[in-house]
């Protein structure tokens, strides 16, 4: 039975010829704590999908955007239109970094296939 821990030359038993951390005694007994380590793993960074005000695109054409592309209901959707109205910029939803970029994108590339210069940017939450 081997007392070997992580195949680098930290054991007890062995040569310790590993990479030169091991103390080749060979005097272990197999009464070493084996720990499990996890990976610490962070939340992704969230980023704010923002529609802004310009003095062309229709009010119907945001709603529309708004119902589309972030599954707002209408009632939402007019309620979020009229914020973008009355103050420049309107948040349309948070979202990791991968998905808000494709929704910048599907927006713009939209707006201006139906030939509208409405306004889709990000920013870190």
């Amino acid at each position: 039975m081997s007392d070997k821990k992580d195949g680098n030359g930290q054991s007890g038993q062995g040569n310790g010829t590993g990479n030169g951390t091991g103390n080749g005694q060979g005097t272990g007994t197999g009464s070493g704590i084996a720990t499990k380590t996890r990976p610490k793993t962070k939340k992704p960074s969230l980023y704010k999908v923002l529609l802004l005000n310009d003095d062309y695109t229709p009010m119907e054409f945001v709603v529309l955007i708004l119902e589309r592309f972030f599954n707002k209901n209408r009632d939402q959707a007019v309620e979020i239109m009229l914020h973008v109205h009355r103050h420049g910029v309107g948040i349309c939803g948070v979202f990791t970094f991968e998905v808000a970029e494709t929704k910048v994108a599907q927006v713009i590339e939209f707006a201006r296939r139906h030939q509208h210069p409405l306004q889709c940017t990000m920013e870190k939450e």
